[in-house]
């Protein structure tokens, strides 16, 4: 369950939805009694939310729940509404994106927790003299900040984070304990990063040395990785720098954990990947793009903006039209994945129905 703020820390309804309305999501509340409007201490689903929570219904398969919810507000849209044939308990919320209005939220209230973390630079950090740190940036416990390094004001870094020589981090980073940044990472604005993610380590670059019984001679990998704004990268997530042109992944990007990304990759704006995708070197992948966890592209590939791949597919070849790809046997657009998976399905009836029919030939003859 959700931690409460407390009683001091609690936020007016009315405030929220001020602030909301002030990040351009349009939102009313419906208050048709006398009662001053609560004070929220946290979120909660319909089904556990308090009386000093608010929750949202943004699946209608949940709509029954609004009759007995103990939530004091509720997010749904002016349609559900509408359709209520009895008289809440709770204060209606009207906001035609009650999901995206939840998320606002959300941080929201995560700030409060955000801002009662240590400020400052722990006394235990290694930073070198050369290092430009700027006003209001916040070292934790054990971490190393080499040479040439520049984090701009607002940041963040958790205990035992390292922040390789020249790299850089924009305003208003989060980097949770044990980041590590190799030399040469640039990152935007606002990014969050999870514990154990590893960038701008080398690419998987050998080539064959036949004079010494096929063994490998490596390619130092000297190119740099660049990480846009807005950029959020889940738990050991590795994405490695250029073998000579840079790894770079644009402005707000959602990578989910356990993501391998490898060298002299591109990912466009808004791209999003789920656990587990491994994208080969030298892929591009174009704006607004989703991939499902599992998926794997091979290297060299091109994929246009707004490619949708399902989960666990192979990517092989370049993809030039938009739309969802999906299979491994080997992909295809969707809707014909979805024909042959049928016809798949029928195999074994067709194959004895084919022998019936022959037999029946045979016969004849």
């Amino acid at each position: 369950m959700p931690v409460l703020l407390t009683p001091d820390q609690a936020f007016s309804l009315s405030d929220l939805v001020l602030q909301i309305n002030k990040a351009g999501l349009d939102c009313k509340l419906i208050n048709n009694t006398s009662e001053p409007m609560p004070r929220l201490r946290g979120l909660g689903s319909l089904l556990s939310a308090g009386p000093e929570e608010i929750s949202f219904l943004s699946n209608p398969r949940l709509q029954a729940s609004l009759a007995s919810t103990q939530a004091a507000a509720v997010i749904l849209t002016p349609e559900v509404f509408e359709q209520l044939d009895f008289q809440p308990n709770f204060v209606p919320v009207l906001c035609s994106q009650p999901y995206l209005m939840y998320a606002l939220l959300a941080q929201r209230f995560d700030q409060v927790r955000m801002d009662q973390l240590p400020q400052g630079i722990h006394p235990t950090a290694v930073i070198d003299p050369s290092a430009v740190i700027a006003e209001g940036v916040s070292i934790g416990a054990f971490c190393v900040i080499e040479p040439g390094v520049q984090i701009a004001r607002g940041s963040r870094l958790g205990a035992h984070c390292v922040v390789g020589a020249n790299s850089s981090l924009g305003a208003d980073c989060l980097l949770h304990a044990r980041v590590t940044l190799y030399h040469g990472v640039h990152i935007g604005a606002r990014a969050i990063l999870h514990s154990g993610v590893v960038l701008g380590a080398d690419g998987f670059g050998f080539a064959p040395d036949p004079k010494h019984q096929g063994a490998w001679a490596k390619i130092a990998q000297i190119g740099q990785v660049q990480i846009g704004d807005d950029v959020e990268i889940g738990a050991n997530t590795t994405i490695d720098r250029g073998a000579l042109d840079n790894t770079i992944i644009g402005n707000g990007v959602k990578l989910d954990n356990q993501i391998m990304i490898g060298h002299n990759v591109q990912v466009g704006d808004h791209t999003a990947m789920a656990a587990c995708v491994g994208i080969a070197g030298s892929t591009r992948i174009g704006k607004r793009c989703t991939i499902a966890g599992a998926a794997m592209l091979a290297g060299h590939l091109e994929l246009v903006d707004d490619v949708h791949v399902s989960g666990g597919t192979a990517i092989t070849s370049s993809i030039n039209q938009a739309g969802r790809y999906t299979g491994v046997y080997p992909f295809a657009a969707h809707t014909d994945w979805q024909k042959n998976a049928a016809v798949l399905s029928q195999l074994s009836p067709l194959r004895r129905r084919l022998r019936s029919l022959e037999r029946q030939q045979r016969d004849e003859k």
